[in-house]
């Protein structure tokens, strides 16, 4: 498996070199990546449906119980065919809908890392491993919605998008430190061992709201929608392959995945039922005020993502089938609605479904497809999401509580889904050809043979739903329930849940020749958009944005003097207060050496060499002043038997002295030296910096020496680290990690160096 996830990852790298290649006919071959994989997680339906989990398992850090470790069951496997099989025929898209792109080569990396940092995500048995590969879905699907750069609304959509799942994804790692240390493990398997303990626990709550943040942030649960209708900017195949079968889907996951862990519990199951509920009410309500087809699929992808958390939130075997079968059923029609809404944008350089009319006469397979995934969106027999719709409408009616209110709430999103498809899926196609549009040309195959694939999936699976059930199935025992012996099928008898379907079909067909998206229903809806939750953000960042302006002008103010200062200020106040408390001030001047007459003739050197630094009026002076300083203590390193450090400080003085004489070379001689006041501001902050550090150090003469951490590192420097040198054993090696971190921050430095160095403004923006 791991294997599987870096192929992707491979394939990007390898664009970087050959991708020239890519950007032609040869576009299509990219398709392969995914196919083989689909192919690869396509061989296990059958172990896996038969209650077999493959596992498997890499060291990578061992020493912080952060391990490579891979779990296939129902839930990876579901995901990790929708990610490969949908990738799939999303990479044949692109390579029409995009072709002779100048960049279409970067545009398939940014995809192909998405997929593999998916696939990763899904796959991950560790929680630390889990975090990484959802920071990197939501890294690469920063690049895919700000492909086109050059738009300065897709950047703030990217940004948006970036800020909002960036959050939520420290909210994860906050919540898988917390929970694998109540657990006792980072291992997702492990824990569903220790889940009567985590649920006993006092940070169980913690840990669950910490899971939501991340969940609700991914998956676009209210308030934190906003992200995904501003994600349309992006590219059709972007919004096909993230916003409706794959990213958005990782917080439907997250929550899956953690159910036999954290759910059961009355906060778990109340607090997703009702964000569940009121995100689907709310998203699948603003679906009747939009006319860009993508606005109207971005919302109800809002409002099938809160029926999920709605259906998890039920915590039964029932709705947990339902929520299975949906994240099926929604892959399906949505991406078919996506990839048909594209089409007709690149054909006819519009979305606005008001003015989209009898479009089948230019493209009737898109037609066809579009209208099988409209009436699959709508429950409508024999598609799978009838049988999803039927499976949705049973377990809701059998919540505990207040049925009537759920199946109420759950009834008037379905109606208002079925108009959302219909109007996406039917309304382009139905009445008479507009004049401008009479010269559309017919798409090309590689355009509409991915959406035909998909919605005759939807039928199919419909027709022959035994079909679907090893996959399906397994999910919920994954789960933790079992599903015993039921099939999935077409009747059911006349019963309540059939009563349900008729009425969801008939008022939402009413609805659908009634009420007809207009510029008069969004106008209405934008009267109120100071009421939403992104102009409530917008409002609030605003003021963030205002506090932070004037926090950056009055710290940092370009002054390194006062950055020096502010820093010295809060140490002094902080080492001040510890000492206060803590101090016991027993030192006893006794035990101390005497000071010889040389190491008195050094102190005296530096006191002079520190006076010439404060009173000269030359730069240079100061400069090589203060190498005297650094010459001196030198000294002292070799006087008290440190001839390492005397060298290390050597070197390090001399270097700086080079420096500062290379960088100062070039200004004034004299230097405008600064009022008294600042200077004796400045002379009471040394000071009292140095009080502190010496109380300090006096501190830790009187505190007893315990040597056990010394003995430790000289007794397995060489052993352990094959090095006599136990400061450099201790740096390299006991500190690979903070070191590695030291590096990495160069590494970056470095990188927006050189960025600097390559930019090439235009004379308009230097000005």
């Amino acid at each position: 498996m791991l294997i599987a996830i870096l192929v992707g990852f491979i394939f990007s790298m390898f664009l970087v070199v050959a991708g020239k290649f890519f950007r032609g006919k040869p576009a299509i071959l990219s398709a392969l990546i995914p196919l083989g994989l689909f192919a690869y997680f396509a061989q296990f339906i059958g172990q896996v449906s038969e209650g077999g989990v493959i596992i498997q398992s890499y060291n990578w850090v061992p020493s912080f119980g952060v391990n490579l470790g891979f779990t296939l069951d129902g839930l990876s496997l579901l995901f990790s065919l929708m990610i490969t099989g949908i990738g799939f025929l999303v990479f044949v898209y692109t390579s029409s809908y995009l072709k002779e792109h100048q960049y279409l080569d970067r545009f398939y990396g940014y995809l192909s890392m998405f997929m593999a940092a998916m696939l990763g995500l899904v796959l991950s048995d560790n929680m630390i491993s889990l975090f990484i590969f959802w920071e990197l879905t939501s890294i690469s699907s920063f690049f895919l919605i700000g492909f086109n750069n050059s738009s300065e609304a897709s950047r703030k959509s990217a940004i948006t998008a970036l800020a909002v799942t960036g959050l939520g994804g420290m909210s994860l790692l906050a919540g898988a430190l917390v929970l694998g240390s109540v657990g006792g493990s980072y291992s997702i398997v492990e824990l569903l061992n220790s889940s009567g303990e985590i649920a006993a626990s006092p940070f169980y709550i913690i840990i669950v709201i910490l899971m939501f943040g991340a969940a609700f942030t991914k998956s676009a649960q209210f308030p934190f929608h906003f992200w995904l209708p501003g994600a349309m900017k992006a590219p059709t195949p972007v919004s096909t392959y993230l916003h409706s079968a794959t990213m958005v889907k990782a917080g439907i996951y997250l929550l899956m995945r953690f159910t036999p862990v954290l759910g059961s519990t009355e906060f778990w199951n109340s607090t997703l039922l009702i964000v569940g509920a009121v995100t689907m009410v709310y998203a699948a309500i603003h679906t009747l005020f939009r006319r860009d087809l993508k606005g109207i699929l971005a919302y109800s992808t809002i409002a099938a993502l809160g029926i999920l958390v709605f259906l998890i939130g039920q915590g039964t075997e029932a709705a947990l089938l339902a929520a299975a079968l949906f994240i099926a059923v929604h892959a399906l029609y949505k991406a078919t609605l996506f990839l048909v809404t594209g089409i007709i944008d690149h054909q006819t350089h519009t979305r606005d479904v008001t003015i989209l009319r009898g479009l089948r006469k230019v493209m009737l397979p898109v037609a066809i497809a579009g209208f099988l995934a409209a009436i699959s969106s709508a429950g409508i027999p024999p598609t799978l999401g009838f049988l999803g719709k039927e499976l949705t409408y049973e377990s809701t009616l059998a919540v505990i509580g207040t049925p009537l209110l759920w199946i109420t709430l759950i009834l008037i999103t379905k109606i208002f889904l079925l108009h959302a498809g219909f109007v996406a899926g039917i309304s382009p196609f139905v009445g008479k050809l507009p004049e401008k549009f009479s010269n559309t040309k017919k798409p090309g195959i590689l355009l509409w043979l991915p959406p035909v694939i998909l919605s005759v999936m939807g039928l199919s699976l419909g027709i022959f739903p035994g079909l679907i059930e090893p996959i399906i199935y397994p999910v919920v025992t994954a789960m933790g329930e079992d599903v015993g012996n039921e099939h999935l099928a077409l009747w059911h008898g006349f019963n309540t849940v059939l009563w349900l379907s008729i009425a969801t079909i008939v008022v939402g067909t009413v609805l659908y020749f009634v009420l007809k998206p207009s510029q008069r229903l969004e106008a209405s809806a934008a009267r109120v958009e100071f009421l939403s939750p992104k102009s409530i953000f917008s409002g609030l960042w605003h003021y963030f944005n205002k506090f932070s302006s004037l926090w950056t002008a009055f710290f940092q103010n370009g002054y390194l003097r006062n950055y020096v200062s502010t820093i010295i200020l809060f140490l002094i106040g902080l080492s001040g207060y510890a000492l206060y408390k803590t101090a016991s001030f027993s030192l006893d001047l006794s035990t101390l050496s005497r000071i010889t007459g040389y190491e008195m003739a050094v102190v005296v050197i530096m006191f002079l060499a520190i006076l010439f630094t404060v009173f000269t009026r030359s730069r240079l002076a100061a400069v090589a002043s203060m190498g005297v300083v650094g010459l001196a203590i030198c000294l002292l390193f070799v006087f008290y038997s440190a001839p390492d450090l005397a060298m290390t400080q050597f070197s390090i003085d001399t270097l700086t002295v080079i420096l500062f004489v290379l960088v100062l070379y070039r200004l004034p001689i004299y230097l405008k030296l600064s009022d008294y006041r600042t200077r004796i501001k400045d002379g009471v902050l040394s000071l009292g910096f140095g009080t502190i550090i010496t109380i300090l150090i006096l501190e830790v003469l009187a505190t007893p020496v315990d040597k056990t951490i010394s003995q430790y590192y000289a007794e397995n420097a060489y052993v352990l680290a094959h090095g006599k040198n136990v400061v450099n054993v201790i740096l390299v090696d006991f500190r690979g990690s903070d070191t590695f971190m030291e590096i990495s921050v160069l590494a970056i430095a470095a990188i927006g160096v050189f960025a600097l160095l390559k930019l090439r403004l235009k004379e308009t923006d230097q000005r």
